[in-house]
């Protein structure tokens, strides 16, 4: 890395910050905001307030204000960061991606925490859950959205959501509804992708699924073993036979589904028994290249209909795959996708799409272990939204400050240790540790980029500039990267 590149970083970072600064009315937040990015850059063993301040010779109480009181925009920050990615990261096969983390944290006065299964723990445990909105472009992965999820008792506690803030507006959501208003609002700002990707958790529910086909959105989503659906498409009668029609009694709905074929089943056992996937063959597919070495998968899939609304009718042909790990059998995954195998459609894309939710874990991982995403010590609803809005803002700079490196280097990836397949996966960590190197270099030699508070005088309020919706920009690169292959002839 030569010194002209080690320079410039300083100055990208000033330049990407300052695209944030009308979210802002007055000079001060404005520089408290690049303080509390740089603090996360920083090699800091840990990123809350106190250190953070301290390292930028800032009072503690002032950035705790910063965070819990300042006057900002905050939905103005999420707006932008999305615009950016829409113009300047849009790929014709980006992965969205909607997932949960829990933030494990101690006693009961922090914002929405209460004793509820925890991912990170592997257990119930005390924490607070944030529903994450993620971007999936190759090497490039960033977060989109981020919000706290509200137990219901604390929605209906008003003496518990007046001490942390928590808005009046602000209602029990589950978290597939407050996934579906991300997504929403992520559509809204020019983010588009080739298919969205989530879990059980969200796959499960029948108001999520259909709220994805009312978007018309392609996904590929884990649901559970006890989903019901056909394997072969049920006849749907519209109405009675001529001899029916005389018959007194109750007279039946229509349109509805034959009897025959009205008994749905759960896709567990129509994997374990129907004649569609017992004459099918498993096929083996490499995922991805993972410490422990190949992650290798065997998969079954055939056409499936789902169960809509509340009569129960079968809806368009969708895709259900069945995934076994070969190291460990008894795990398995069933996937449905409302895409069909066939031209311009693979299984291998389906796959890939299904597990691209490992990439964006690798995402959290940066932003927790790099940039501090979990470390905040705060306790109020407006507080610990701005941090995770601002840790989106650090995550996207490293993201793409690791792009410009990796085309700097001929187009090569630039290894992150625990990547991906292919060495691909890279989510910024060497982005974060070069840039740490450029702020020791800068200092050493007096030359360091500080960045400027602004041009206005101290607490003068500057307007907020219009909405500018920014359209997803198609200049973006087109390249041919493998991401699966089939092992149908390992043993």
């Amino acid at each position: 890395m030569d010194a002209t590149l080690v320079r410039s970083m300083g100055k990208e970072l000033k330049r990407f910050v300052a695209e944030f600064d009308d979210c802002f009315g007055r000079r001060e937040p404005r520089q408290h905001l690049r303080a509390y990015i740089r603090g996360q850059l920083s090699d800091l063993p840990r990123k809350s307030v106190e250190p953070i301040a301290l390292e930028a010779g800032i009072p503690p109480r002032t950035l705790q204000w910063f965070l819990n009181g300042a006057v900002a925009d905050d939905e103005r920050m999420t707006d932008h960061i999305q615009r950016i990615v829409a113009r300047d990261h849009a790929h014709p096969r980006a992965i969205g991606t909607i997932d949960e983390s829990g933030n494990p944290k101690k006693g009961t006065h922090t914002a929405c925490v209460k004793r509820q299964w925890c991912g990170r723990t592997g257990k119930i445990d005390n924490c607070v859950m944030v529903v994450h909105l993620g971007y999936v472009a190759e090497d490039f992965q960033c977060l989109l959205d981020s919000d706290l999820f509200l137990p219901e008792d604390w929605a209906h506690d008003p003496q518990r959501r007046a001490e942390v803030g928590v808005p009046e507006d602000v209602v029990f959501r589950t978290k597939p509804q407050i996934a579906m208003d991300q997504l929403q609002r992520a559509l809204g700002n020019g983010i588009r992708v080739a298919a969205w990707a989530f879990d059980e958790a969200y796959g499960r529910g029948r108001e999520f699924l259909d709220g994805m086909d009312a978007l018309g959105q392609n996904y590929v989503g884990e649901i559970p073993a006890d989903f019901h659906g056909w394997v072969r498409q049920p006849r749907v009668l519209v109405g009675p036979r001529p001899g029916e029609r005389r018959k007194k009694g109750h007279k039946r709905r229509y349109p509805r589904v034959a009897r025959q074929d009205s008994h749905a089943c759960w896709v567990s056992n129509l994997a374990a028994h129907s004649p569609v996937f017992t004459r099918q063959k498993w096929q083996r597919f490499r995922i991805k290249d993972g410490e422990k070495g190949p992650m290798v998968w065997e998969v079954k899939y055939c056409c499936f209909w789902r169960k809509l609304g509340e009569r129960g009718l079968p809806g368009p042909a969708h895709t259900l795959i069945v995934a076994r790990n070969v190291l460990n059998p008894k795990e398995v995954k069933y996937f449905l996708s409302n895409m069909v195998v066939g031209p311009g459609v693979s299984l291998e894309w389906l796959l890939w799409i299904a597990f691209s939710r490992w990439p964006i874990e690798r995402c959290f991982q940066m932003a927790k272990t790099e940039l501090g995403m979990d470390h905040f010590e705060i306790r109020s609803w407006r507080g610990i939204h701005r941090h995770f809005y601002i840790t989106q803002m650090s995550q996207l700079f490293c993201a793409r400050v690791h792009q410009d490196l990796r085309e700097k280097n001929d187009g090569e990836s630039v290894s992150d240790r625990g990547a991906g397949a292919h060495g691909g996966f890279g989510v910024g960590v060497s982005a974060v540790r070069a840039f740490r190197r450029s702020s020791r270099h800068l200092s050493a030699r007096g030359q360091e980029d500080r960045l400027s508070p602004g041009t206005q005088p101290p607490g003068e309020d500057i307007p907020h500039e219009g909405d500018r919706s920014t359209p997803a920009g198609d200049g973006h690169r087109r390249s041919s990267t493998a991401v699966l292959s089939s092992e149908e002839a390992m043993n």
